[in-house]
């Protein structure tokens, strides 16, 4: 999709493109203070500290994959700007407990998520903001690209995006068994996390998550570790009350956070080969050495021969739509 008044706002801006000869790239430090700018607070609080480049630039453009996400809803869009240039202090507010324990704060859900409505405010304190938005499919092949202003071009590739990432399931299910979408995705235990949230809605309370990953580079970063040991320490209740009292979340300990979901909906098993000695019990889930026979204990356990498989978890959301009966 290409907005005819909006490219030739692009055009007078850099003039003409084929001159261009020189792009800088300069990464973007969120623990740095000195380069960002405070714009004030949101309604609900959350300080919002931008990038002074960005800010400060004459020109604002997004570029992002839209996806599911398992916090914000969909990636991509006003999530590019915040946390993508933000300041620690915007970045730990919003993904504090009170945010990330919102039921809405789901994959594939904008209305009424509170991260989704935090970056929407961001956005509107910067004024005029243009977003190139992409989707690709299985083979990471392009396969939508729009442009224009942030908030309404990044809801077309959402619109676009649904239609294949959710899918409709009339039942529950004992045993689920699905991945971290393969390489690179699946590099660490971090990442990880979000195929054992995407599959909860068709699991059978108490019932059984299987989840293969190959983890060939860790459990992720130091700070992850560390969330990862208190889990361990103060157990998941111990683990979410200890958070509950922070104005600003530690980083990366959202992810734990995020990993009570699906130890709250049942029994997770992960597969991994990647795994070191050191970091397979930081995990706080059942560790397994074959998916074959995990699965044959977990089906003569619950007594359902009945599998549901996801083979590329983060990227397909099974939504419980049970059938309706009809009316006699």
């Amino acid at each position: 999709m290409h907005r005819p008044n909006e490219g030739a706002e692009l055009e007078e801006l850099i003039g003409d493109p084929w001159v261009l000869n020189t792009v800088n790239v300069a990464n973007h430090f969120a623990r740095n203070d000195a380069d960002h700018v405070d714009l004030g607070p949101t309604p609900r609080g959350t300080p919002v500290k931008l990038d002074r480049r960005f800010v400060e630039a004459d020109l604002k453009i997004a570029t992002g994959l839209v996806e599911p996400h398992f916090m914000a809803g969909f990636s991509g869009g006003r999530k590019v700007i915040a946390p993508g240039v933000a300041h620690q202090d915007t970045i730990t507010t919003f993904h504090s407990a009170r945010f990330m324990s919102h039921p809405k704060a789901d994959n594939c859900v904008l209305e009424g998520n509170p991260l989704h409505e935090e970056q929407l405010e961001i956005v509107r304190k910067l004024g005029h903001v243009l977003a190139v938005n992409t989707v690709i499919d299985e083979h990471r092949r392009l396969s939508f690209v729009n442009y224009g202003e942030i908030v309404a071009s990044h809801l077309d590739a959402v619109a676009f995006t649904r239609g294949y990432v959710q899918v409709p399931v009339k039942r529950r299910f004992s045993t689920v068994v699905t991945s971290a979408a393969g390489y690179p995705l699946d590099k660490t235990y971090y990442q990880t996390v979000k195929g054992m949230v995407g599959p909860v809605d068709i699991l059978e309370p108490g019932g059984n998550l299987v989840v293969v990953s190959e983890c060939s580079e860790g459990l992720g970063s130091e700070e992850y570790a560390d969330a990862q040991r208190r889990l361990i320490d103060l157990g998941a209740d111990g683990f979410f009350a200890d958070i509950s009292r922070k104005q600003f979340a530690d980083i990366d300990e959202w992810q734990t956070q995020m990993q009570l979901k699906s130890m709250k909906a049942g029994n997770v098993h992960l597969y991994s080969g990647g795994l070191r000695a050191e970091d397979r019990g930081l995990t706080g889930v059942n560790l397994i050495d074959s998916v074959e026979e995990a699965l044959h204990r977990c089906v003569e356990t619950s007594g359902d021969t009945a599998v549901a498989v996801i083979p590329e978890g983060p990227y397909v959301v099974p939504v419980y739509q049970p059938a309706q009966r009809e009316s006699t």
